[in-house]
């Protein structure tokens, strides 16, 4: 209200206008007034300046909603583009032609106005005027009450305000009493009743209109009460229905959201799992590929031991030549001896004593020699000790392995139960349990590994003192033999020829072994291997044995040769045929040994076939696994999909079917 009188002044001394006492007095009053929205310039005189500079302070007033007396066409002009005004009492103020024109201005412009009274102001009497108002009122959208009481209104003017009518769609009560409508302005009422639809009370007493038309008009304003308070009551339903409805459609808008969370949450859950899929799929390729490749070395170690036993064939042969060539040379010395003999037999008495200081020396030299094979058995017992460890060791190890293997396969078979109900930790876990079964296996490994070599670097010590031994003893029989250095050279020689052959069939089957480690320790199959080894070992260290007790007969038949010429000579030959037995016999034994190596090989070939088969089986039984998983992974996919595709066309229909208009009852 300050702010009213403020600007009332501002705009007075602005537009050099003295402000009245009679409104400043009004405005103080309605200030302390309980209803402070009114403003009452009924009964003042106010002069045109003043109603002027009320006018723009009214434009832009946002206080009062009620508005009595006052020059109309200089406050209307203010009003036109007002906002908070409702009510507008000009009772009795003359208006004239210019009033009722600035009047139907204003029903056009303005938005807010609800109540218009223009009781006692002749507003029939400009028919052009009163048409320019009744424009107005045709075209308002806000105007509910309008009382036009006594206002010379005849049966032309009553003809426009039924046009305006006609076209209102608003106003809901209309007061012409005491005018000059007669009978051809109640029809023309009657005529715009019949297409006015809002007008439900209409007051025309005095207007000189027969009782039939009254009553006509009070029936068609019961048929617009009736309908308006049917469309309120509709208007109050739809309103509840569409509350209900925007509540509904909160619920299912929150529904349809956690409906498409939970759906978002099931891809991410099958993406997951679909990744999972993949990366198993991607080992398990990685491991058939490591497979093939050892499949393809093993192989190209298989061509690798079929070519050794090739040259081991040709070696076999070339020895039998040799034996034959031996034979020859045999009896050809055989004919020499026989001639050397009597030769001999003369320069035995002088030999003789130089035999029996050469028997003294030899005695001392067998001692040394004896002494040298019990320490040699010694440690031969020491490394049987130790293999005989090794194997307890073995087959601790492998009662192991094989405990955790089968630990390892209940556990995944109790992993493949669980995996109907969660995939992740079946792989999880059984990832975790495989990466312990390799950790351990390999560590196993190393250690039997580690253990294997220190027991070659013994093997291989052994071999070179057996080595250094045998020299001597070739030293010994050098300076011992001197007499019969061309028989016994040649002997010699075929002994070296003998154990280089032998030693290459050792190292021979040295390789052989080495590769069947290999492949153990990439078939993971160490234990077996192992227990090979050591019976292969066992059997080296028996061929050692064999060997120091052949070379104890032969120094035994020396020292008979020593004694006696002609018997040692007899007994040289015996010896030599012996051995020529023991090396075919060697050579029998030699050629069990690489069938037995290639039976093994054999049944070794026949095994990762069949694992390979038995890996490529699973493998494939897996594929097949994943390619189901895969495909009922998309069925349930297609099934959410086609859920939430269902879901979503049944909220729509729901929403859509909704009774969103409500029929009222007749």
């Amino acid at each position: 209200m300050e702010d009213f009188r403020r600007t009332y002044l501002r705009l007075c001394k602005e537009g050099g206008v003295d402000p009245q006492e009679s409104v400043l007095a009004q405005l103080q009053e309605t200030r302390g007034a309980a209803a402070g929205s009114r403003l009452d310039l009924r009964g003042h005189s106010l002069s045109v300046d003043t109603c002027a500079v009320l006018g723009r302070v009214l434009h832009k007033d946002t206080l009062f909603t009620e508005l009595l007396g006052g020059r109309a066409k200089l406050l209307l002009n203010g009003l036109c583009a007002n906002t908070t005004v409702k009510v507008l009492d000009l009772k009795g103020n003359n208006l004239r032609s210019t009033g009722a024109e600035a009047l139907g201005k204003l029903l056009v412009r303005n938005k807010t106005l609800c109540r218009l009274v223009l009781e006692w102001n002749a507003l029939g009497m400009w028919e052009e005027a009163f048409s320019v108002f009744c424009e107005g009122l045709a075209t308002n959208a806000c105007l509910t009450q309008l009382d036009l009481r006594n206002n010379q209104i005849n049966h032309q003017g009553a003809s426009e305000l039924c046009l305006a009518l006609k076209r209102n769609s608003t106003l809901q009560e209309l007061d012409v009493r005491w005018n000059n409508i007669g009978l051809l302005g109640g029809r023309s009422f009657l005529e715009a009743l019949q297409q006015n639809r809002t007008l439900t009370h209409l007051e025309m007493a005095g207007n000189n209109i027969p009782s039939d038309t009254l009553k006509a008009l009070e029936q068609a304003m019961d048929h617009n009460s009736d309908r308006q308070s049917t469309v309120r009551e509709s208007r109050s339903r739809t309103q509840v229905l569409s509350k209900e409805i925007q509540i509904l459609k909160e619920e299912k808008g929150r529904q349809f959201l956690s409906l498409m969370e939970s759906i978002d949450k099931q891809r991410d859950e099958m993406g997951r799992s679909t990744r999972t899929t993949s990366i198993h799929v991607g080992q398990l390729q990685e491991a058939l590929n490591e497979r093939k490749s050892v499949v393809n070395s093993l192989t190209a170690k298989f061509q690798m031991t079929e070519a050794a036993l090739a040259m081991s064939e040709q070696k076999n042969h070339n020895l039998g030549e040799l034996l034959s060539r031996v034979k020859t040379e045999k009896d050809e010395q055989r004919e020499r001896q026989s001639r050397e003999r009597k030769k001999e037999q003369e320069d035995s008495a002088l030999r003789e004593g130089k035999l029996l200081r050469e028997i003294n020396s030899m005695s001392e030299i067998n001692v040394q020699l004896k002494n040298k094979l019990e320490k040699m058995e010694s440690r031969c017992k020491s490394q049987q000790d130790q293999i005989f460890e090794l194997k307890q060791e073995l087959t601790n190890s492998t009662a192991e392995l094989k405990l955790r293997l089968a630990q390892a396969e209940e556990r995944l078979e109790m992993e493949k139960k669980r995996s109907k109900q969660s995939l992740e930790d079946m792989n999880n876990l059984r990832q975790k349990e495989v990466d312990h079964v390799n950790r351990h296996l390999e560590e196993s490994e190393r250690a039997l590994q580690d253990r294997i070599l220190k027991l070659e670097g013994q093997r291989i010590q052994l071999e070179e003192e057996l080595s250094r031994a045998k020299a001597a003893c070739v030293t010994e029989r050098a300076q011992a033999e001197e007499e019969q250095g061309k028989v016994r050279v040649q002997v010699r020689l075929e002994e070296q020829q003998r154990v280089s052959g032998l030693e290459e069939k050792l190292r021979g089957l040295r390789q052989s072994r080495d590769e069947s480690q290999s492949h153990c320790s990439q078939q993971k199959q160490t234990i077996a291997e192992l227990q090979a080894r050591s019976g292969q070992q066992s059997i080296e260290t028996d061929g050692l044995r064999r060997r120091i007790e052949e070379l104890q007969q032969e120094l035994s038949g020396k020292d008979q040769e020593k004694v006696a010429e002609v018997s040692r000579v007899r007994v040289e030959l015996q010896e030599q045929m012996g051995h020529l037995q023991a090396e075919r016999t060697a050579q029998g034994g030699l050629k069990e040994k690489i069938a037995a190596l290639e039976r093994e090989m054999k049944v070794l070939a026949s095994n990762h076939r069949e694992a390979t088969l038995d890996k490529e089986s699973e493998i494939s039984s897996l594929f097949e696994k994943l390619r189901l998983r895969e495909a009922e992974i998309q069925r349930m996919r297609e099934d959410e999909a086609q859920r939430a595709s269902f879901l979503q066309n049944a909220i729509l229909t729901y929403v859509q079917g909704s009774p969103l208009h409500y029929s009222p009852k007749k």
